[in-house]
C-alpha cells in the first residue's frame, strides 16, 4: 500500500474525529471562545448525557440492520412520569423508585422486543406505535401537569440535576479542582495502558495491527482532548456526577460490543443474517436482547431528564430519538447494520452537542439550528453509501 493511499485511510478512518475538531475550532472563532468556556464545557455533558445513553443502546438496534427504536423519546417521557409519580405522590423511597423505574423500562423494551423478535413484525411499525402509546400514557399518569422533584434531592444530586451535583474536591483546591485534575491523568494512564496492552496483544497472536504512525497519533490526540476537557471542569466544578453515569455506560458497552460473544453476535446479524442463523446462532434472541437492552437504556435516560429538570412533564423526551439515531449514524454506524462501534457514536453524539451549544451561543435561530441538523445526519448517511460503492453514487433509470 504506498504513501497516499495509507493518508487516505487514515483520514476516511477518522473522518469524524478531525470534523469534531473542525467544528470545535469553527465555533470558538465564531463565538469568541465562549464555547470553550469551563461552565459551557460543562453544561454541553449535563445536557446531552440524555444523548449518550440513548444512543449506546440505539447502536445496538442499528447493528442488527440498521433498525431503529421510535419509541425511546416516549419512553423516557413515561418512566420518569412513573418515578416522578411515585416519589412525590405516593412517597416511594427514591431507591426503591428507581428500581420500578429500571423494571418498567426493561418491561417496555422486553414486550417490543417480542413483537420484533418473535412474531418479525418490522421494528419501525413497532415502536412507531410504542411513541404514541407511550407518549399518551405519560399524559394518563401525569395527568397533563407537572411534576416537581425539588424535594427529592437524594435523587435530584445522584442523576445529576441542579448545581450541587459535582463529586466534591476532596483536596479542597482553591481556583481549580484538584480531584478533576488527578481523574483525568488516572483516565489517560488506563486509556494508554488499554491501548498499549490490546496492542500487545495481537502482536503476540500475529493479528494484524494498524501501523505505528497513525496508532500513536490516535493515542497522542485523545489524550490531548482528554486533558484539555478535564482542565476546563476542573476550573469550573469539577467533575458531574452525571458524566460518571455516562462513562460507566460507556465503558460497559464498549467491553460487550467488543469483547464479548454476545458483542460479535450484533455484528453478525447486521453483516448476514441467513449466515449467521445458519451457523447455529438465534438470531430472535439477539433482536430481543437489542430492544430490551434500549428499554433499559431508555429507562436511565428517563431518570436523568427528570433529575436534570427537577420535574416530569408530558413535553419531555421529544425528540430524543432523533438525537440518539443521528448520533449514531453520525458516528460512523452503518445504514445497512453490522458496522458501527460505542466510541463512534460518542464522538457523533459530541459532534451534534457542540453544534446545538455552538449555535446557541451564536443566536442561531431554533428553526435553523434543526436544519443544520438535519443536513449534518444526511451527509453522515450519504458519506456512509457512497464509501461502500467505492466513491461513486448510482443512479436508477
Amino acid at each position: 500500500m504506498n504513501t497516499n493511499s495509507k493518508v487516505l485511510n487514515f483520514v476516511n478512518k477518522y473522518t469524524m474525529i478531525f470534523a469534531l475538531i473542525a467544528v470545535v475550532i469553527f465555533f470558538s472563532i465564531s463565538t469568541n471562545g465562549a464555547i470553550l468556556y469551563p461552565s459551557n464545557v460543562s453544561n454541553l455533558i449535563a445536557q446531552n448525557a440524555y444523548v449518550f445513553v440513548l444512543a449506546t443502546g440505539m447502536l445496538l438496534c442499528i447493528l442488527t440492520g440498521g433498525n431503529i427504536d421510535l419509541s425511546v423519546g416516549s419512553v423516557v417521557c413515561f418512566v420518569g412520569a412513573v418515578g416522578a409519580t411515585l416519589m412525590v405522590s405516593k412517597n416511594v423511597h427514591p431507591v426503591l423508585a428507581v428500581i420500578i423505574m429500571f423494571v418498567v423500562g426493561t418491561l417496555i423494551g422486553a414486550w417490543q422486543a417480542f413483537w420484533i423478535a418473535y412474531v418479525r413484525i418490522p421494528p419501525f411499525i413497532v415502536t412507531l406505535s410504542g411513541m404514541l402509546i407511550f407518549r399518551g400514557l405519560s399524559n394518563v399518569v401525569l395527568d397533563g401537569l407537572t411534576v416537581s422533584i425539588q424535594d427529592c434531592t437524594g435523587f435530584v444530586r445522584l442523576f445529576g440535576g441542579g448545581a450541587n451535583c459535582y463529586v466534591p474536591d476532596f483536596f479542597h483546591g482553591k481556583d481549580i479542582n484538584i480531584t478533576c485534575i488527578l481523574a483525568t491523568v488516572l483516565a489517560i494512564i488506563i486509556y494508554c495502558a488499554i491501548m498499549i496492552n490490546s496492542r500487545m496483544k495481537r502482536l503476540k497472536k500475529n493479528y494484524e495491527v494498524e501501523a505505528v504512525t497513525p496508532w500513536t497519533v490516535k493515542i497522542v490526540l485523545v489524550c490531548a482532548a482528554i486533558t484539555a476537557f478535564g482542565i476546563r471542569l476542573a476550573q469550573y466544578k469539577g467533575i458531574p456526577n452525571v458524566l460518571l453515569i455516562v462513562v460507566g455506560v460507556i465503558v460497559i458497552y464498549s467491553y460487550i460490543t467488543s469483547n464479548t460473544t454476545i458483542g460479535r453476535h450484533f455484528y453478525a446479524v447486521g453483516g448476514n443474517e441467513k449466515a449467521t442463523k445458519l451457523s447455529g446462532i438465534d438470531t430472535n434472541r439477539v433482536y430481543f436482547l437489542a430492544y430490551t437492552n434500549m428499554g433499559l437504556l431508555s429507562a436511565l435516560a428517563g431518570m436523568i431528564t427528570i433529575a436534570r429538570m427537577t420535574s416530569a412533564q408530558p413535553t419531555y423526551g421529544q425528540n430524543y430519538e432523533m438525537d440518539a439515531i443521528a448520533s449514531c449514524f453520525i458516528g460512523g454506524a452503518s445504514a445497512y447494520g453490522g458496522i458501527g462501534t460505542v466510541p463512534g457514536v460518542i464522538i457523533g453524539a459530541l459532534l451534534m452537542g457542540v453544534i446545538n451549544l455552538g449555535m446557541f451561543s451564536m443566536g442561531v435561530d431554533q428553526n435553523m439550528q434543526k436544519v443544520v441538523k438535519g443536513l449534518v445526519l444526511l451527509a453522515a448517511v450519504i458519506f456512509d453509501v457512497i464509501s461502500k460503492r467505492g466513491g461513486k453514487v448510482i443512479a436508477k433509470n
